[in-house]
């Protein structure tokens, strides 16, 4: 875990030598990320829209056919909360807070389930196909406290935090929807925060991912969901220096 670490910084201090990156390069890799960021994270959660659909639907404002409303707003949901999570960079991880993190779902769950949008659940819940438990509803207002009190205070290298923070949010699981895209969200908040690119989970990484989160909650070890996430990084940084050389040898 630590030599896929080091070589993400090293890759990291490559980028950094290249800013500030040309202004419609940026553009154009900041666009191709939100559309990538909505189409994966949207179908780790079984949304059906391909990457061109969602792409038609966040650019264009036009439907779909066959494909539910649903399914529609959850593109555009998603897409909007990373426009508001992008303006959120300027701040501080120690200056984010819970209202933000509420606001980031309520974006998610917009014109969806607005009667929980932005709000701890209430009733217990469980994820399908998975043995972990969930907190009882009644201690999330605690839960949520110490998650925030955790994230102020956490010392670690910047991309563990950013992984940890994913995977905290994701067991206290404080929302009837939304907990997976509201989570990964604020790990790319997180690594945007530090000057890193977003973590890309794709949707052929969903059952790794899933079964990195079982193996966490059973053993206490996050050292298989960091390597999830490193590889998401990792992912990113690829993209970048890529699209810089290309552009140097055009």
């Amino acid at each position: 875990m630590l030599d896929q670490l080091k070589i993400i910084q090293a890759k990291k201090e490559w980028l950094d030598s290249f800013r500030p990156l040309p202004l419609e390069l940026l553009a154009n890799l900041e666009q191709w990320l939100k559309v990538e960021l909505t189409y994966s994270s949207n179908a780790i959660e079984g949304n059906t829209l391909t990457r061109s659909e969602t792409a038609i639907i966040i650019e264009k404002g036009l439907t779909i056919g066959g494909k539910s409303i649903r399914e529609h707003l959850e593109a555009e949901n998603h897409a909007q909360a990373y426009d508001f999570v992008r303006g959120l960079v300027a701040k501080s991880r120690l200056e984010i807070t819970l209202d933000d993190i509420l606001q980031i779902h309520q974006l998610i769950l917009f014109n969806i389930e607005p009667q929980h949008a932005g709000k701890f659940r209430n009733i217990p819940v469980r994820i399908s196909g998975s043995l972990t438990v969930l907190p009882n509803p009644v201690k999330l207002p605690r839960l949520m406290v110490e998650f925030m009190s955790w994230l102020h205070a956490a010392t670690e290298h910047p991309v563990i935090i950013a992984s940890e923070a994913q995977y905290r949010l994701v067991t206290i699981h404080p929302f009837i929807d939304g907990n997976g895209r509201t989570a990964r969200l604020l790990t790319n908040l997180l690594l945007l925060q530090m000057g890193y690119t977003p973590a890309l989970i794709r949707p052929e990484d969903r059952v790794q991912y899933i079964q990195a989160i079982e193996s966490a909650s059973s053993s206490g070890s996050l050292e298989l969901f960091h390597e999830v996430i490193f590889e998401a990084v990792e992912r990113t940084l690829d993209i970048y220096l890529e699209a810089i050389q290309n552009t140097i040898r055009s």
